[in-house]
């Protein structure tokens, strides 16, 4: 399917499919998530500042597919390194087209000349369809727009995976091995058997710093920022280029804003 860079957001088709199975309430355990509400409070986290409202965009021309962004993802939220889960994917595809289903996940050297490199992730939805999927609240979305989990109220149904469009959400199916000196103590390490996905560095991003796959792009290519605020970064912009999302026509108003 040949089309231009430019329009090729519209005919996106990022899907997953997942199969659906239970899992017992004894096996969550008792770690708490990041500053997630559960009886109605919040625990050591910052909470949301009042008024901001957190958004992302991603300059499909200016990125150079190097995975720097998935690498210092991996370690800033203690991904479990055997996993093989990444919160971000970078999709390399022709030049002049835009083909998901034979997209390189693997590709092995960037740039190349004739290809082009699509980062995908969490989209924050303002619509969010995996929160409507989930049978016990275990994910919500919070006041500054970041979709949260609940891993204690997670029951592993993968109800919310089946419902994202953007193949956004990963199921933790082995105990996360993390190098000891490796562990970031602001991030819990997640339990087998639950759900997890990009939170925008809820733990950074609350004390007034930027995601860590913003801070480490080499060729700046990911701006974040506050969209409620006219003089962020984020927002001109919003204001001064053409931007589409994956998937317009669901309805999912995805804040994760793609320049290409």
């Amino acid at each position: 399917m040949d089309i231009t860079r430019r329009n090729f957001l519209k005919l996106s088709g990022m899907s997953g499919i997942a199969a659906l199975s239970g899992r017992s309430l004894s096996m969550i355990t008792s770690h708490l998530p990041w500053n997630v509400k559960k009886v109605g409070k919040y625990y050591d986290d910052p909470a949301p500042m009042e008024g901001v409202y957190y958004a992302m965009a991603i300059d499909t021309q200016t990125c150079i597919g190097c995975r720097r962004c998935m690498y210092a993802c991996i370690k800033e939220n203690n991904i479990g390194r055997t996993s093989g889960i990444q919160y971000i994917r970078l999709l390399e595809m022709e030049e002049s087209s835009f083909d998901l289903l034979n997209s390189d996940q693997y590709y092995t050297d960037a740039p190349k000349e004739d290809k082009w490199y699509l980062p995908a992730h969490c989209n924050q939805c303002d619509n969010p369809p995996c929160v409507q999927a989930c049978p016990v609240t275990a994910t919500w979305k919070e006041p500054d727009g970041i979709v949260v989990v609940d891993y204690d109220k997670c029951l592993g149904c993968r109800m919310c995976m089946i419902n994202c469009p953007y193949w956004a959400r990963k199921f933790n199916w082995i105990k996360p091995e993390v190098p000891e000196d490796e562990v970031n103590p602001d991030v819990p390490i997640r339990p087998v058997g639950v759900v997890e996905k990009c939170t925008f560095c809820i733990h950074r991003v609350r004390e007034g710093k930027t995601t860590k796959c913003t801070e480490v792009c080499p060729v700046g290519a990911r701006k974040f920022g506050d969209i409620n605020d006219p003089d962020s970064e984020i927002s001109y912009l919003l204001r001064t280029r053409r931007v589409t999302v994956l998937k317009e026509d669901l309805g999912t108003k995805p804040r994760v804003y793609y320049v290409g």
